[in-house]
């Protein structure tokens, strides 16, 4: 993909995020998606995301950058919601929480193939307790 080509794929990832389109997300993954000190597979980041999504209801992802080089992409995002669901146990305390989210991804056939994230469930729960 171009360079152009690679941000536009990268806007439609967020859209999809932000839609809360799991069967759109898994068909951005690679079924066998590498994440860095995490679960490897599709399955494993859609369940985690579900999980993001049972606790955060309206949450967000805001673009600050994105760059791109070759087959990479390294994003700077912001993401955001209300807490109003369980969360990795934790009662709803209908706080807004906010993070900042660095990012590398390798993007294969229009796929991620690799992921390396600082957004993770201990920064969301540190923000609530």
């Amino acid at each position: 993909m171009e360079p152009w080509e690679m941000r536009e794929w990268f806007q439609e990832f967020l859209d999809t995020l932000n839609r809360h389109d799991g069967a759109g997300l898994r068909g951005l993954l690679a079924p066998d998606v590498r994440r860095a000190h995490l679960p490897a597979g599709a399955e494993a980041w859609l369940s985690d995301y579900s999980d993001l999504l049972h606790g955060f209801p309206d949450w967000q992802w805001r673009r600050i950058q994105v760059l791109v080089e070759e087959d990479r992409l390294a994003v700077h995002l912001r993401g955001g919601g209300a807490h109003t669901g369980v969360f990795h146990g934790i009662p709803p305390t209908r706080r807004r929480v906010s993070i900042a989210s660095f990012a590398m991804y390798r993007v294969a056939n229009g796929r991620i193939v690799e992921a390396s994230e600082t957004d993770d469930a201990d920064a969301i729960r540190a923000a609530l307790i």
